[in-house]
Protein backbone atom coordinates (compact mmCIF):
# COMPACT_ATOMS: atom_id res chain seq x y z
CA UNK A 1 0.00 0.00 0.00
CA UNK A 2 3.20 2.38 0.56
CA UNK A 3 4.91 2.01 -2.59
CA UNK A 4 1.56 2.69 -4.42
CA UNK A 5 0.56 5.61 -2.08
CA UNK A 6 3.90 7.07 -3.27
CA UNK A 7 4.10 5.97 -7.18
CA UNK A 8 0.79 8.29 -6.98
CA UNK A 9 2.18 11.62 -6.87
CA UNK A 10 4.68 10.70 -9.18
CA UNK A 11 2.23 10.06 -12.26
CA UNK A 12 -0.19 13.02 -10.87
CA UNK A 13 3.10 15.20 -11.59
CA UNK A 14 3.72 13.67 -15.15
CA UNK A 15 0.01 14.64 -15.76
CA UNK A 16 0.00 18.21 -14.80
CA UNK A 17 3.38 18.72 -16.94
CA UNK A 18 2.56 17.07 -19.69
CA UNK A 19 -1.14 19.18 -19.77
CA UNK A 20 0.94 22.05 -18.94
CA UNK A 21 3.18 21.91 -22.35
CA UNK A 22 0.16 20.72 -24.42
CA UNK A 23 -1.37 24.18 -23.30
CA UNK A 24 1.57 25.87 -23.86
CA UNK A 25 2.33 24.48 -27.22
CA UNK A 26 -1.23 25.63 -28.27
CA UNK A 27 -1.36 28.90 -26.67
CA UNK A 28 2.26 29.51 -29.10
CA UNK A 29 0.28 27.90 -32.11
CA UNK A 30 -2.24 29.84 -31.74
CA UNK A 31 -0.24 32.96 -31.75
CA UNK A 32 1.81 31.77 -34.53
CA UNK A 33 -1.16 31.32 -36.69
CA UNK A 34 -2.64 34.68 -35.04
CA UNK A 35 0.30 36.35 -37.15
CA UNK A 36 0.77 34.70 -39.94
CA UNK A 37 -2.95 34.94 -40.86
CA UNK A 38 -3.47 38.80 -40.20
CA UNK A 39 -5.02 40.68 -42.44
CA UNK A 40 -2.71 42.33 -44.89
CA UNK A 41 -1.84 46.14 -43.50
CA UNK A 42 -3.25 48.21 -46.78
CA UNK A 43 -0.76 51.05 -47.45
CA UNK A 44 -3.45 53.01 -50.18
CA UNK A 45 -5.77 52.47 -53.03
CA UNK A 46 -6.08 53.99 -56.38
CA UNK A 47 -3.81 54.69 -59.60
CA UNK A 48 -0.74 53.68 -58.28
CA UNK A 49 -2.02 53.36 -54.76
CA UNK A 50 -1.95 57.22 -54.08
CA UNK A 51 -4.62 57.70 -51.94
CA UNK A 52 -5.76 56.98 -48.77
CA UNK A 53 -9.10 55.10 -48.13
CA UNK A 54 -11.67 57.04 -46.03
CA UNK A 55 -14.88 55.28 -47.28
CA UNK A 56 -15.14 52.24 -49.14
CA UNK A 57 -18.85 51.84 -50.25
CA UNK A 58 -18.48 48.15 -50.60
CA UNK A 59 -21.73 47.38 -48.29
CA UNK A 60 -23.35 50.51 -49.23
CA UNK A 61 -24.50 49.60 -52.54
CA UNK A 62 -28.33 49.31 -53.52
CA UNK A 63 -30.60 47.96 -56.43
CA UNK A 64 -33.68 48.88 -57.77
CA UNK A 65 -36.90 46.56 -56.62
CA UNK A 66 -39.52 46.39 -59.42
CA UNK A 67 -42.01 44.90 -56.58
CA UNK A 68 -40.96 47.54 -53.94
CA UNK A 69 -40.86 50.01 -56.64
CA UNK A 70 -37.84 51.43 -54.67
CA UNK A 71 -34.23 51.05 -54.10
CA UNK A 72 -33.33 47.88 -51.24
CA UNK A 73 -29.79 46.88 -49.90
CA UNK A 74 -27.82 44.92 -51.98
CA UNK A 75 -27.57 41.02 -51.10
CA UNK A 76 -25.27 38.66 -52.98
CA UNK A 77 -27.86 35.75 -52.78
CA UNK A 78 -30.70 37.57 -54.06
CA UNK A 79 -29.02 40.40 -56.41
CA UNK A 80 -26.05 37.61 -57.75
CA UNK A 81 -27.21 38.88 -61.46
CA UNK A 82 -27.63 42.22 -61.11
CA UNK A 83 -25.51 44.66 -63.36
CA UNK A 84 -26.81 48.00 -62.07
CA UNK A 85 -25.39 48.97 -58.66
CA UNK A 86 -26.22 52.50 -56.75
CA UNK A 87 -25.17 54.30 -54.11
CA UNK A 88 -25.89 57.34 -52.44
CA UNK A 89 -22.96 59.74 -52.21
CA UNK A 90 -22.59 62.25 -49.31
CA UNK A 91 -20.86 65.58 -51.06
CA UNK A 92 -20.65 67.99 -48.00
CA UNK A 93 -19.32 65.74 -45.62
CA UNK A 94 -16.55 64.39 -47.73
CA UNK A 95 -15.22 68.22 -49.52
CA UNK A 96 -11.53 67.79 -50.67
CA UNK A 97 -12.00 64.44 -50.77
CA UNK A 98 -11.54 62.17 -54.16
CA UNK A 99 -14.06 59.62 -55.65
CA UNK A 100 -11.98 56.60 -56.77
CA UNK A 101 -13.80 54.03 -59.09
CA UNK A 102 -12.61 51.39 -60.46
CA UNK A 103 -14.22 47.89 -62.36
CA UNK A 104 -12.55 44.61 -63.94
CA UNK A 105 -14.51 44.94 -67.04
CA UNK A 106 -15.84 47.24 -68.96
CA UNK A 107 -19.17 49.47 -67.68
CA UNK A 108 -20.30 52.67 -67.41
CA UNK A 109 -21.30 55.45 -64.59
CA UNK A 110 -24.42 57.53 -64.01
CA UNK A 111 -24.73 60.63 -61.76
CA UNK A 112 -28.48 61.18 -61.11
CA UNK A 113 -29.77 59.04 -63.76
CA UNK A 114 -27.82 60.37 -66.54
CA UNK A 115 -24.77 58.56 -68.48
CA UNK A 116 -21.73 61.18 -67.33
CA UNK A 117 -18.85 58.22 -68.96
CA UNK A 118 -17.67 54.85 -69.73
CA UNK A 119 -15.59 52.92 -67.59
CA UNK A 120 -12.70 50.84 -68.91
CA UNK A 121 -11.50 47.59 -67.53
CA UNK A 122 -9.27 48.10 -64.53
CA UNK A 123 -8.54 51.57 -64.82
CA UNK A 124 -8.95 54.04 -62.02
CA UNK A 125 -11.52 56.69 -62.75
CA UNK A 126 -10.86 59.51 -59.61
CA UNK A 127 -13.69 62.53 -59.08
CA UNK A 128 -12.83 65.43 -57.26
CA UNK A 129 -15.61 65.59 -54.62
CA UNK A 130 -15.19 69.34 -54.89
CA UNK A 131 -15.74 70.05 -58.31
CA UNK A 132 -18.66 67.72 -58.33
CA UNK A 133 -20.57 69.87 -55.60
CA UNK A 134 -19.27 72.92 -57.90
CA UNK A 135 -21.43 71.24 -61.36
CA UNK A 136 -24.57 69.98 -59.14
CA UNK A 137 -24.82 71.82 -56.09
CA UNK A 138 -26.70 69.25 -54.51
CA UNK A 139 -25.62 67.84 -50.66
CA UNK A 140 -25.62 64.28 -52.03
CA UNK A 141 -25.36 62.50 -55.43
CA UNK A 142 -27.26 59.10 -56.74
CA UNK A 143 -24.47 57.21 -58.61
CA UNK A 144 -24.82 53.91 -60.29
CA UNK A 145 -22.05 52.14 -61.97
CA UNK A 146 -23.61 49.68 -64.80
CA UNK A 147 -21.37 46.85 -66.52
CA UNK A 148 -20.90 43.08 -65.42
CA UNK A 149 -23.03 41.55 -62.75
CA UNK A 150 -21.62 41.19 -59.21
CA UNK A 151 -20.24 43.16 -56.16
CA UNK A 152 -16.87 42.06 -56.42
CA UNK A 153 -16.53 43.23 -59.93
CA UNK A 154 -16.76 46.91 -58.31
CA UNK A 155 -14.86 49.15 -56.56
CA UNK A 156 -16.03 52.93 -55.33
CA UNK A 157 -13.99 54.26 -52.88
CA UNK A 158 -13.71 57.91 -51.46
CA UNK A 159 -10.12 59.01 -50.59
CA UNK A 160 -7.42 61.08 -50.24
CA UNK A 161 -4.26 61.92 -51.47
CA UNK A 162 -1.15 61.33 -50.21
CA UNK A 163 1.70 64.02 -50.09
CA UNK A 164 5.06 63.10 -51.21
CA UNK A 165 6.17 65.15 -47.58
CA UNK A 166 3.79 63.12 -45.16
CA UNK A 167 4.79 60.45 -43.03
CA UNK A 168 3.60 56.68 -44.63
CA UNK A 169 -0.01 56.30 -42.51
CA UNK A 170 -0.89 51.75 -42.71
CA UNK A 171 -4.64 51.77 -42.71
CA UNK A 172 -6.36 48.87 -41.60
CA UNK A 173 -9.19 47.57 -44.30
CA UNK A 174 -11.74 47.48 -41.23
CA UNK A 175 -11.05 50.97 -39.63
CA UNK A 176 -14.00 53.48 -39.13
CA UNK A 177 -14.67 55.75 -41.18
CA UNK A 178 -16.25 59.00 -38.59
CA UNK A 179 -17.87 61.76 -40.57
CA UNK A 180 -20.79 63.86 -39.44
CA UNK A 181 -24.15 63.57 -39.95
CA UNK A 182 -26.03 65.12 -43.56
CA UNK A 183 -28.06 67.87 -42.85
CA UNK A 184 -31.02 68.31 -42.36
CA UNK A 185 -31.56 71.74 -43.46
CA UNK A 186 -34.20 71.34 -45.88
CA UNK A 187 -36.35 69.61 -43.74
CA UNK A 188 -36.56 72.85 -41.35
CA UNK A 189 -36.77 75.31 -44.95
CA UNK A 190 -39.70 73.29 -46.19
CA UNK A 191 -41.72 73.83 -42.39
CA UNK A 192 -41.21 76.94 -42.25
CA UNK A 193 -41.61 77.75 -46.29
CA UNK A 194 -45.44 76.29 -45.98
CA UNK A 195 -46.04 78.33 -43.00
CA UNK A 196 -44.79 81.18 -44.86
CA UNK A 197 -47.05 80.27 -48.15
CA UNK A 198 -50.13 79.90 -45.65
CA UNK A 199 -49.53 83.20 -44.07
CA UNK A 200 -49.75 85.01 -47.26
CA UNK A 201 -52.51 83.21 -48.96
CA UNK A 202 -54.56 84.29 -45.11
CA UNK A 203 -53.72 87.64 -45.68
CA UNK A 204 -55.10 87.88 -49.49
CA UNK A 205 -57.99 86.11 -48.57
CA UNK A 206 -58.83 88.01 -45.94
CA UNK A 207 -57.85 91.59 -47.21
CA UNK A 208 -58.60 90.73 -51.32
CA UNK A 209 -61.31 88.30 -50.75
CA UNK A 210 -63.04 89.05 -53.90
CA UNK A 211 -59.94 89.12 -56.40
CA UNK A 212 -58.81 85.47 -53.88
CA UNK A 213 -62.25 83.86 -54.62
CA UNK A 214 -62.10 84.91 -58.95
CA UNK A 215 -58.40 84.11 -59.35
CA UNK A 216 -58.52 80.68 -57.63
CA UNK A 217 -61.93 79.64 -59.36
CA UNK A 218 -61.50 77.05 -62.25
CA UNK A 219 -64.62 77.42 -63.36
CA UNK A 220 -64.05 81.25 -64.27
CA UNK A 221 -60.72 79.92 -65.82
CA UNK A 222 -61.95 77.34 -68.20
CA UNK A 223 -64.59 80.34 -68.97
CA UNK A 224 -64.33 81.75 -72.40
CA UNK A 225 -66.23 84.33 -72.61
CA UNK A 226 -64.89 86.12 -69.71
CA UNK A 227 -65.92 90.11 -67.67
CA UNK A 228 -63.65 92.46 -69.62
CA UNK A 229 -64.85 95.06 -66.93
CA UNK A 230 -63.62 93.47 -64.10
CA UNK A 231 -61.62 94.79 -62.10
CA UNK A 232 -58.69 92.65 -62.05
CA UNK A 233 -58.79 92.63 -65.86
CA UNK A 234 -58.95 96.39 -66.45
CA UNK A 235 -55.91 97.36 -64.39
CA UNK A 236 -53.53 94.49 -64.47
CA UNK A 237 -50.47 96.54 -62.71
CA UNK A 238 -53.23 97.45 -59.73
CA UNK A 239 -52.48 96.70 -55.97
CA UNK A 240 -54.28 93.25 -55.75
CA UNK A 241 -52.90 92.15 -59.08
CA UNK A 242 -49.11 92.63 -57.84
CA UNK A 243 -49.63 90.98 -54.86
CA UNK A 244 -51.22 88.09 -56.02
CA UNK A 245 -48.34 87.95 -58.60
CA UNK A 246 -46.02 88.24 -56.05
CA UNK A 247 -47.65 85.41 -54.31
CA UNK A 248 -47.08 83.68 -57.29
CA UNK A 249 -43.83 84.14 -56.75
CA UNK A 250 -43.32 83.12 -53.51
CA UNK A 251 -45.17 79.56 -54.96
CA UNK A 252 -42.98 79.22 -57.70
CA UNK A 253 -39.71 79.65 -55.89
CA UNK A 254 -40.61 77.11 -53.09
CA UNK A 255 -41.45 74.75 -55.22
CA UNK A 256 -37.97 75.24 -57.08
CA UNK A 257 -36.54 74.65 -53.63
CA UNK A 258 -38.92 71.29 -52.90
CA UNK A 259 -37.40 70.12 -56.21
CA UNK A 260 -33.87 70.74 -55.01
CA UNK A 261 -34.42 68.90 -52.05
CA UNK A 262 -36.26 66.07 -53.90
CA UNK A 263 -32.62 65.60 -56.00
CA UNK A 264 -34.24 67.07 -58.86
CA UNK A 265 -32.61 69.19 -60.89
CA UNK A 266 -34.70 72.10 -62.53
CA UNK A 267 -31.41 73.04 -64.08
CA UNK A 268 -29.05 70.72 -65.85
CA UNK A 269 -26.64 72.93 -66.04
CA UNK A 270 -26.43 73.10 -62.16
CA UNK A 271 -25.15 76.70 -62.36
CA UNK A 272 -28.16 79.09 -61.17
CA UNK A 273 -28.58 78.06 -58.12
CA UNK A 274 -26.35 78.25 -55.27
CA UNK A 275 -27.65 75.61 -52.48
CA UNK A 276 -27.37 77.07 -48.93
CA UNK A 277 -25.15 75.57 -46.70
CA UNK A 278 -27.81 76.24 -43.91
CA UNK A 279 -30.68 77.67 -43.14
CA UNK A 280 -30.27 81.21 -44.09
CA UNK A 281 -28.52 80.36 -47.42
CA UNK A 282 -31.81 78.62 -48.40
CA UNK A 283 -33.95 81.91 -47.17
CA UNK A 284 -31.63 83.96 -49.71
CA UNK A 285 -31.88 81.83 -52.60
CA UNK A 286 -35.51 81.73 -52.22
CA UNK A 287 -36.58 85.04 -52.04
CA UNK A 288 -33.52 85.76 -54.66
CA UNK A 289 -35.94 83.35 -56.98
CA UNK A 290 -39.06 84.44 -55.79
CA UNK A 291 -37.84 88.44 -57.31
CA UNK A 292 -36.83 86.93 -60.01
CA UNK A 293 -39.74 85.06 -60.71
CA UNK A 294 -41.94 88.63 -59.96
CA UNK A 295 -39.66 90.72 -62.45
CA UNK A 296 -40.26 87.59 -65.35
CA UNK A 297 -44.00 88.65 -64.59
CA UNK A 298 -43.80 91.82 -65.04
CA UNK A 299 -41.38 91.35 -68.41
CA UNK A 300 -44.30 89.38 -69.66
CA UNK A 301 -46.90 91.87 -69.45
CA UNK A 302 -44.48 94.93 -70.64
CA UNK A 303 -43.64 92.16 -73.60
CA UNK A 304 -47.45 91.39 -73.97
CA UNK A 305 -47.64 95.42 -74.24
CA UNK A 306 -45.57 95.68 -76.95
CA UNK A 307 -46.58 92.91 -79.23
CA UNK A 308 -50.04 93.74 -78.70
CA UNK A 309 -49.22 97.38 -80.33
CA UNK A 310 -47.94 95.92 -82.68
CA UNK A 311 -50.73 93.71 -83.92
CA UNK A 312 -52.97 96.21 -82.73
CA UNK A 313 -54.55 93.65 -80.31
CA UNK A 314 -54.14 96.20 -77.68
CA UNK A 315 -57.91 95.02 -76.39
CA UNK A 316 -56.53 92.06 -75.44
CA UNK A 317 -53.58 92.11 -73.78
CA UNK A 318 -55.71 92.58 -70.51
CA UNK A 319 -57.43 89.51 -70.43
CA UNK A 320 -54.31 87.63 -71.83
CA UNK A 321 -52.42 88.43 -68.92
CA UNK A 322 -54.96 88.23 -66.11
CA UNK A 323 -55.33 84.29 -67.82
CA UNK A 324 -51.59 83.78 -67.25
CA UNK A 325 -52.28 84.91 -63.56
CA UNK A 326 -55.08 82.82 -62.77
CA UNK A 327 -54.20 79.28 -64.82
CA UNK A 328 -50.34 80.09 -62.87
CA UNK A 329 -51.68 80.61 -59.65
CA UNK A 330 -54.44 77.25 -59.65
CA UNK A 331 -51.35 75.09 -61.42
CA UNK A 332 -48.17 75.66 -59.00
CA UNK A 333 -50.23 75.88 -56.11
CA UNK A 334 -52.15 72.59 -56.69
CA UNK A 335 -48.87 71.35 -57.87
CA UNK A 336 -47.01 72.16 -54.32
CA UNK A 337 -49.39 71.23 -52.16
CA UNK A 338 -49.62 68.00 -53.81
CA UNK A 339 -46.02 67.46 -54.13
CA UNK A 340 -45.81 68.44 -50.23
CA UNK A 341 -48.51 65.57 -49.69
CA UNK A 342 -46.96 62.77 -51.40
CA UNK A 343 -43.37 63.36 -50.35
CA UNK A 344 -44.06 61.35 -47.33
CA UNK A 345 -44.77 58.25 -49.17
CA UNK A 346 -41.95 55.99 -50.78
CA UNK A 347 -42.75 55.85 -54.22
CA UNK A 348 -42.47 59.32 -54.47
CA UNK A 349 -38.45 58.61 -55.21
CA UNK A 350 -39.40 57.08 -58.34
CA UNK A 351 -40.37 60.48 -60.37
CA UNK A 352 -38.03 61.54 -62.57
CA UNK A 353 -37.33 64.74 -63.85
CA UNK A 354 -38.58 63.86 -67.15
CA UNK A 355 -42.37 63.27 -65.32
CA UNK A 356 -42.03 66.44 -63.90
CA UNK A 357 -41.03 68.28 -67.02
CA UNK A 358 -43.95 66.57 -69.21
CA UNK A 359 -46.82 67.57 -66.86
CA UNK A 360 -45.34 71.49 -67.15
CA UNK A 361 -44.89 71.41 -70.70
CA UNK A 362 -49.19 70.18 -70.39
CA UNK A 363 -50.03 72.38 -68.48
CA UNK A 364 -48.27 75.25 -70.61
CA UNK A 365 -49.74 73.83 -74.27
CA UNK A 366 -53.45 73.65 -72.31
CA UNK A 367 -53.18 77.00 -71.31
CA UNK A 368 -51.87 78.31 -75.15
CA UNK A 369 -54.75 76.33 -76.35
CA UNK A 370 -57.32 78.46 -73.91
CA UNK A 371 -55.86 81.30 -74.52
CA UNK A 372 -56.51 81.22 -78.20
CA UNK A 373 -60.17 80.39 -77.75
CA UNK A 374 -60.15 83.43 -75.25
CA UNK A 375 -58.78 85.98 -77.04
CA UNK A 376 -60.67 84.24 -80.68
CA UNK A 377 -63.83 85.16 -78.49
CA UNK A 378 -63.30 88.40 -77.72
CA UNK A 379 -63.12 90.17 -81.55
CA UNK A 380 -62.87 88.92 -84.79
CA UNK A 381 -58.97 88.08 -85.65
CA UNK A 382 -57.13 86.84 -88.85
CA UNK A 383 -55.62 83.57 -87.77
CA UNK A 384 -52.14 84.62 -88.92
CA UNK A 385 -52.25 87.57 -86.96
CA UNK A 386 -53.08 85.57 -83.55
CA UNK A 387 -51.22 82.82 -84.39
CA UNK A 388 -48.06 85.16 -84.58
CA UNK A 389 -48.85 86.91 -81.71
CA UNK A 390 -49.23 83.55 -79.43
CA UNK A 391 -46.07 82.21 -80.92
CA UNK A 392 -43.93 84.96 -79.58
CA UNK A 393 -45.42 85.92 -76.86
CA UNK A 394 -46.17 82.30 -75.11
CA UNK A 395 -44.62 79.51 -77.73
CA UNK A 396 -41.20 80.99 -78.04
CA UNK A 397 -40.51 81.75 -74.71
CA UNK A 398 -41.49 78.29 -73.42
CA UNK A 399 -39.27 76.67 -76.43
CA UNK A 400 -36.04 78.75 -74.94
CA UNK A 401 -37.29 77.41 -71.36
CA UNK A 402 -36.59 74.01 -72.34
CA UNK A 403 -33.70 74.29 -74.24
CA UNK A 404 -31.91 76.27 -71.35
CA UNK A 405 -33.36 73.67 -68.71
CA UNK A 406 -32.27 70.53 -70.85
Amino acid sequence: MNERAKERPTITRITSDYFRDALSLFFTLSLFYSFATAQPRQTGIGPGETYYPVHNFHDDFQVYDERAKAYVPYIVEKHADQTALSVYVDLESNRHYSLLIATRQDGYLFINAALKRKLRAERWQVLNIDSLYKVYRQPELFLTIYGSPGLDNKQLFIGYPKSATQTPVLLRDDNLSVRPRPSTIYKDFLGLGLLFLLTTHSFLFTFYRRAFLRFYNLRDLLSVRSQDESFLINRPLSGANTLFALNLSFVIAYLIVFLQSLNLAVFTSGTLLITGQNIGGLLSEFFLLSGVTFLSLLGKYISLEVMGGLYKLQEVVNIHYFKILQSSLLFFTFLTLLLSILTYNTWVASWSQEVLLVSVVMFYAARLTLLYFVIRSLEPIKNLYLFSYLCIVELIPLIIGLRFAL
